[in-house]
């Protein structure tokens, strides 16, 4: 096939393109661009996608033997995954700019380019992997070293972008031995550190940056009864299951410490709580997906057993969910702390990957009892 491998610049998906190369597919390899302006990406270990990351992917490239290009897809990128961020923590909600990065630019923007210039498949660096059914159709699962699954941030692939896309390190037992392997290689990004971190905060202070962002306005911060019980500078910097910098002037009656339990922009408030009103019974979803073919459940609206996880690196829970019109209803059997608005909920079956929706509303029986 003819193989378009996404070079990050980083040790995983030179190992991936190599391997593309060795199976015996006609590769090329393209980096990135996300920004115009130098520094507004991280450096080192703190990002990805950096003019650093682009030399790297270049050598990657060199030593494998295969053409190397540079895609700039700064302002698909600005408009589509940093103001994204922005409008969504302007609105209250907690989103996951990694989770929209691999939605609208290394699998929507990217895979169109593409097949537009009749390439059969991009592959990545990613650890998860596709397995065909027997009628032909992809399915998502997780990889075989669960420490380094991926397959939570991928949950927005479609069934057509599934058809195309291309995971070499699925069956990688272990991060060590895909370093391993690019030292044999003679890869100079054996020993690069993993990226982390969101790639377009140069210094890491998220709040920081958001206040350049958002107009900020003080506003109360509340209890679950409604009382006031302090003051913030402003809404949107707080995040749901926060619990330092609140700087309450009361404290709660049993002397335990309080977490943020919810935030209302419209009102301009942040409601704290006791820790155990973070946990979430029901979450309801909105802008759904599957990944690959929907279960048959999905159709007729039927309630189906599942595994539900709300962070890339978070532990799936039992639940049962069933979609009611547009919206995806998630009524979790063991409970979750923390859930936000804005965040994304990925359900799995087994180690498949069935879809996977931006989180609406989350419930507490608990509080709502009260």
């Amino acid at each position: 096939m003819r193989v378009l491998a996404a070079m990050s610049g980083g040790v995983d998906s030179a190992v991936a393109a190599a391997r593309a190369v060795e199976a015996g597919h006609d590769v090329v390899g393209v980096h990135l661009a996300l920004s115009r302006m130098p520094g507004t990406l991280r450096t080192g270990s703190r990002g990805c996608c950096t003019i650093e990351d682009s030399r790297d992917a270049w050598r990657a490239c060199d030593i494998l033997g295969i053409p190397y290009y540079v895609w700039d897809f700064s302002e698909r990128f600005k408009e589509d995954v940093v103001q994204d961020f922005i409008d969504e923590y302007a609105a209250g909600r907690t989103p996951n700019p990694c989770m929209r990065c691999n939605e609208r630019i290394k699998f929507a923007a990217l895979l169109e380019k593409a097949i537009a210039l009749g390439f059969d498949a991009v592959c990545t660096g990613h650890y998860a992997k596709v397995i065909t059914d027997a009628d032909g159709n992809p399915e998502l699962h997780r990889a075989a070293d669960w420490a380094k699954d991926q397959s939570y941030v991928l949950g927005v692939l479609t069934h057509e972008q599934l058809k195309r896309s291309m995971f070499p390190l699925a069956e990688t037992p272990s991060k060590a031995e895909v370093r391993a392997e690019a030292e044999r290689r003679g890869l100079s990004v054996a020993n690069k550190p993993d990226s982390h971190d969101i790639c377009f905060i140069p210094d890491g202070d998220t709040a920081g940056w958001l206040a350049e962002k958002i107009e900020m306005t003080t506003g109360d911060i509340v209890d679950e009864s409604g009382a006031k019980v302090g003051e913030h500078p402003g809404a949107n910097a707080f995040t749901v299951g926060q619990r330092r910098g609140l700087k309450l002037g009361t404290p709660a009656a049993d002397g335990k410490p309080r977490f943020v339990l919810e935030i209302r922009p419209k009102e301009n408030k942040v409601v704290v709580g006791p820790e155990a009103l973070l946990a979430i019974d029901e979450i309801r979803g909105i802008k759904v997906s599957w990944a690959g073919l929907p279960i048959a459940e999905v159709a007729t609206c039927e309630e189906f057993d599942c595994h539900a996880q709300v962070r890339a690196h978070g532990d799936p829970v039992p639940a049962r969910a069933h979609m009611a019109g547009d919206e995806l209803v998630v009524t979790l059997t063991e409970p979750l702390r923390g859930v936000a608005p804005g965040q994304t909920v990925v359900l799995y079956q087994g180690s498949r990957v069935l879809g996977q929706a931006t989180i609406d509303a989350a419930r507490s029986l608990q509080r709502a009892a009260l």
